[in-house]
């Protein structure tokens, strides 16, 4: 038993050493000798490669202006590990977190017995969300972010509301399959029979699939540029203008903080979803709760300003497509500025495609270690860089010293790559500037 939280996570966060275990079998058997906590949740399952936190959070602010508590369930954390269970933005306690660990650590002990082995990290985090709102705090709703792929992901055991498949991008490949619609094979696994589908999908290859997916288990399915749509969209000097039209209605003038065209995209989805919530299972939702919502929506290290003077900003491009909306976003704010960048990245991602477009907006680029089991060494990052004006510093917290403290006024720092690292780097930052 488990008596301090330190002890608690040092057990869960041990679990990583036996990486990543795709398959649902380990979960089930958890769930049943739980009695199945799963069954007692009304959720919300969004998967997706890209943009899946942020609908997430837009999502659950509408919800939570039409007077729902609303449990969520998302990864990586940002700051604290506790962020990964919260109620209405509020990560669960210690002595939860506690509690909850004394539950499913007997089941993990008689799992590693057998032919299954023990439980992944992420499965035990996800066993405990589902025991946490179903028995310790019963919400109103779950909001469920998928943790990688969708088929064989921990969570696939929900029966969902409504399913959310947010985008299709090149990650994980090693994994999911080196092609959109082997990607999207393994995304459109959490479409369940007759289970509305919201998604963003864009590649003609991976809608295939997908639309494929849901006829089969005929499972309505709402296309954003085809049965709702983004309409009159400008950017703001602090986030996003856009209308929304849809099969079922429509609303002018909706205003985000997060900046960039993908995240308007992200918002319709969250948008599309809470009149699907609305009309077909009596969630009232007004308009006002989704303006409001979408207004006050905000997600950590998503083109995030830290300071405006100096100027910097992180934002959790980690992966291909993550790099190019945060290119694209640079360009269009930022012309007139020498960008300096700050870059650490995982291993397993497409770092000459991630760097090849960084290399070409960078005055100058630095590349640093941090402490994850797959993270890239600054050496590798280096040597794929082909910047004119490249260096590496091992020490990230040194690094990003230097870069304030050297910031001139027609310059900004971009700090940028894996979420896990910007979760090292926010509360540093905060402590420097």
């Amino acid at each position: 038993m488990f008596t301090a939280y330190h002890e608690a996570l040092d057990w869960i966060h041990g679990r990583l050493r036996l990486g990543i275990k795709p398959g649902l079998k380990r979960m089930e058997i958890m769930m049943e000798k739980l009695g199945h906590p799963e069954r007692r949740l009304r959720t919300i399952h969004i998967g997706g490669t890209n943009g899946k936190g942020s609908t997430l959070t837009y999502l659950r602010c509408i919800l939570e202006e039409a007077g729902l508590s609303v449990g969520t369930f998302t990864s990586p954390y940002f700051e604290q590990f506790n962020e990964r269970i919260s109620v209405n933005g509020h990560p669960i306690s210690d002595k939860e977190i506690i509690e909850l660990a004394n539950v499913i650590y007997p089941l993990s002990e008689e799992l590693e017995k057998t032919e299954w082995g023990g439980p992944t990290e992420f499965e035990i985090i996800t066993a405990m969300s589902m025991y946490y709102f179903a028995h310790i705090r019963p919400v109103d709703i779950v909001l469920y972010e998928v943790g990688l792929g969708g088929r064989l992901d921990s969570t696939n055991i929900i029966f969902p509301l409504v399913s959310v498949i947010t985008s299709i991008g090149l990650d994980h490949t090693n994994i999911l399959g080196d092609t959109y619609a082997k990607i999207a094979y393994e995304k459109a696994g959490i479409i369940k029979n007759g289970v509305k589908v919201v998604t963003a999908v864009k590649q003609r290859e991976a809608l295939e699939v997908i639309q494929t997916q849901a006829e089969e288990k005929k499972a309505p399915l709402y296309l954003l540029g085809s049965e709702f749509s983004i309409e009159n969209h400008i950017s703001t000097e602090c986030g996003e203008r856009f209308s929304f039209k849809s099969l079922f209605h429509e609303l002018d003038k909706l205003e985000i903080q997060m900046m960039g065209k993908h995240q308007t995209e992200n918002a319709a989805l969250a948008v599309m979803a809470a009149i699907l919530l609305n009309n077909y299972y009596s969630i009232f939702i007004e308009d006002e709760h989704i303006l409001s919502g979408l207004k006050r929506a905000y997600w950590p290290g998503r083109f995030e300003i830290i300071t405006s003077k100096p100027l910097v900003m992180m934002d959790g491009a980690h992966n291909e497509e993550g790099i190019q909306s945060l290119v694209q976003e640079l360009n269009k704010r930022y012309p007139e500025k020498a960008k300096r960048i700050l870059f650490a990245g995982l291993n397993d991602k497409k770092l000459d495609r991630m760097i090849g477009q960084l290399d070409e907006i960078a005055a100058s680029i630095t590349f640093v270690d941090f402490a994850y089991p797959r993270a890239a060494t600054a050496e590798t990052l280096f040597d794929i860089s082909n910047s004119k004006n490249k260096r590496i510093l091992s020490n990230w917290k040194e690094a990003v010293q230097e870069e304030i403290t050297d910031l001139k006024v027609d310059e900004m720092l971009i700090i940028t790559g894996s979420l896990y690292f910007l979760s090292d780097v926010k509360p540093y930052l905060v402590t420097i500037i």
